[in-house]
């Protein structure tokens, strides 16, 4: 994920500024990229930042920084990539950093930007990112959105998330979509009431480090996913499952039937715990979730089960289950 060298172009804008500034300042960096800088203090947006060319960045100086959703506004806060329904080419080498994200969703009536046309099909995310690859979001917390913290979809490559918080979100803490070789690390999603982690679509070859998710409707949720590595995650207080493993469904000529490679299969879990959760910590509803591994676990005081498997679904059948401690006490 190595930046191009470039000669970079810093623009420093004072806290009180609007949304509209910072976006004229993203505008005006030259063709090779640069920097938006903001000073503490709180920003009013009224509609999206938006980076949409190679080699932005828009850093601001931590949690002093914030960047408020203005009442009625409606939109995402931040897009990452080009502002359509189905963006057209792929972005590059963009980095977000050191902001406080306040989408201010009692504020805001609908979930989606726009009621028809472009950017319909863009949720009101705190951070909305799109066919963008090798890009940087660090340092940052999203609190209150309408829809979910931050959001990978239409084809992400090689993105980095790290020391992330996002709570208190209409639906999910972090979730990612038809997102490929990327790290999240250092994460801390909690009291949202959808999952903390929502994975779906093809999340494919990417790694879930160092976690914490508490207080979320569901730990994880994860669909259509595969070979991905979860390290060190500890989930409490899930009001239901701690890990919900599943494969989806479509409507076929004799009804709803399996989704054809949806299932979840080739993923690790390595030090994972789960514990003081409503339902599993671990429930893996559809017996085509095979080979799957979790090791070193450590499950304990959970309303059901430590671990449920699908009917037919067990060691023999290619899920492999190793060193799966029971009892956290």
């Amino acid at each position: 994920m190595q930046r191009p060298v470039v000669t970079t172009t810093v623009v420093n804008l004072a806290g009180g500024s609007t949304g509209s500034e910072i976006q004229k300042a993203l505008d005006s960096l030259p063709q090779n990229g640069g920097e938006v800088v903001l000073a503490a203090g709180i920003f009013a947006v009224r509609r999206p930042i938006v980076l949409q060319r190679n080699n932005q960045t828009l850093r601001g100086a931590g949690a002093a920084t914030v960047l408020r959703l203005a009442d009625g506004a409606n939109c995402p806060v931040i897009i990452l990539g080009e502002p359509l329904n189905h963006p057209r080419q792929m972005v590059s080498h963009l980095r977000v950093a050191g902001l406080l994200i306040d989408g201010n969703r009692v504020n805001q009536q609908q979930e989606c930007w726009q009621c028809s046309g472009e950017g319909s099909q863009i949720r009101n995310n705190g951070i909305t990112l799109q066919t963008i690859c090798d890009s940087t979001v660090e340092h940052v917390t999203t609190l209150r959105c309408r829809s979910g913290g931050l959001v990978t979809t239409h084809v992400v490559r090689r993105l980095t998330v790290r020391d992330f918080t996002a709570f208190d979100n209409q639906f999910d803490g972090l979730a990612c979509y038809q997102t490929e070789e990327s790290l999240f690390t250092d994460l801390y999603l909690h009291n949202n009431p959808g999952a903390g982690v929502s994975l779906d679509l093809s999340f494919n070859h990417n790694v879930i480090s160092n976690a914490v998710l508490t207080a979320n409707s569901l730990g994880i949720f994860m669909r259509a996913s595969r070979n991905n590595r979860f390290l060190n995650v500890s989930i409490r207080d899930s009001r239901q499952y701690g890990v919900f493993m599943a494969q989806a469904e479509t409507r076929t000529p004799l009804g709803w039937g399996p989704a054809p490679r949806t299932e979840c299969a080739d993923n690790l879990f390595n030090n994972l715990m789960a514990t003081h959760c409503g339902e599993a910590a671990f429930h893996v509803n559809n017996a085509s979730c095979t080979n799957n591994i979790i090791i070193c676990a450590r499950f304990g005081d959970n309303r059901q089960d430590d671990l449920s498997l699908a009917a037919g679904l067990g060691n023999a059948s290619g899920n492999q289950l190793f060193a799966v401690r029971r009892r956290l006490y």
